[in-house]
């Protein structure tokens, strides 16, 4: 089994190995699982929750390494994704023996062992500026839970010694910037806690959340929960958006590839109804003026000008233009001047 990511045998912070992940599944460790999928050449979304985009790239690592195509991330492919996306993991250690038999003097040996040393815990050792590892990766992810944001990117650069003493200060801790056994612990509790009061953070289960019947429930951080009697197309629909709900806005993303670092209007509607199965290649928004069939649906109804379009999904608005702090919104908006569309069957 793959070395364990956290000390921390807390639900918030289950480390990648631990489990078999399948799609569905949400936790910590289904966000090293996107991060390591994104160093690997496979840029996904760390957003925590194993959805079509993470599917699609598992499925293409597994064919790059010549694995069996299901998905299913087990110990092997986590091993694979280890040495590819953190080729330092193994490290070197040598011991000393000596061996005396009846007839012959001491003699001395060395032998070499090679251990998967390079994922230090968090907590293992005192960070500062200049390190670097998978701790400083977790160091970041914590503090970005606690609302203090420095990127994740395994470096202590001036950026996160920033955001660690900001975080320190409002702990009232000694303003160091060196993270310490007791920064640690206060990381710990204030990012548990914040993932488990936002719904979207380390181990928070989605299914636990229940949403009205025929409408969609919109949680704090800006994530979406499905009905559970809406289709699965119209879930999937749901759980795509999800995965860009808080990316930036790029004009012009999302067309040129599904992965992309950010999405505009027509981009984010075609990458969620992509996920649904309802659209095989992005479209401009003009494009959706003759999409589908006329006149809004049970479930989606699609809004296009030459300018601008958004989506409703179950009850939900799906916009970049008012996206605080996502693209699902609870609030409608003035739809005069746009052509009402919807998908053939929902």
């Amino acid at each position: 089994m793959a070395a364990a990511l956290f000390v921390t045998t807390s639900a918030f912070g289950a480390s990648l190995g631990r489990r078999t992940l399948t799609e569905g599944m949400t936790g910590q460790d289904v966000r090293v699982l996107q991060d390591f999928l994104t160093r690997a050449g496979f840029k996904t979304p760390v957003a925590g929750e194993f959805g079509p985009v993470t599917l699609t790239n598992v499925k293409a690592f597994e064919k790059q390494q010549s694995m069996p195509t299901d998905g299913v991330v087990d110990a092997d492919v986590i091993a694979k994704l280890r040495s590819i996306a953190d080729p330092s993991s193994a490290t070197t250690t040598t011991s000393t023996s000596t061996t005396t038999t009846p007839s012959a003097t001491p003699t001395t040996s060395r032998t070499t062992t090679t251990t998967r040393g390079g994922h230090r815990h968090l907590g293992d050792r005192v960070l500062r500026k200049g390190a670097t590892g998978q701790d400083v990766r977790v160091l970041q992810d914590y503090l970005e839970r606690a609302g203090f944001t420095s990127g994740i990117d395994g470096e202590f650069g001036p950026t996160t010694l920033r955001m660690v003493k900001k975080f320190q200060q409002a702990q009232e801790l000694r303003i160091t910037g060196i993270v310490d056994t007791t920064t640690v612990s206060a990381l710990r509790r204030v990012g548990d806690v914040a993932a488990t009061n936002t719904a979207g953070g380390a181990d928070f289960d989605m299914s636990t959340v229940q949403a009205p019947v025929g409408r969609a429930k919109l949680l704090s951080n800006g994530l979406a929960v499905a009905p559970s009697d809406a289709p699965q197309e119209v879930k999937d629909v749901i759980d795509a958006g999800n995965q860009i709900a808080t990316m930036p806005y790029i004009y012009g993303g999302g067309h040129g590839s599904w992965r992309d670092r950010g999405y505009d209007c027509s981009g984010s509607v075609s990458f969620a109804l992509h996920g649904g199965g309802m659209l095989d290649s992005s479209m401009p928004s003009g494009g959706f003026e003759g999409w589908g069939q006329s006149g809004r649906g049970q479930w989606i109804t699609i809004y296009a000008n030459g300018g601008h379009m958004y989506m409703t999904v179950a009850g939900l608005r799906f916009d970049t233009s008012g996206a605080d702090p996502s693209r699902w919104q609870s609030d409608m908006r003035d739809n005069s001047g746009f052509v009402v569309r919807h998908p053939t069957g929902f």
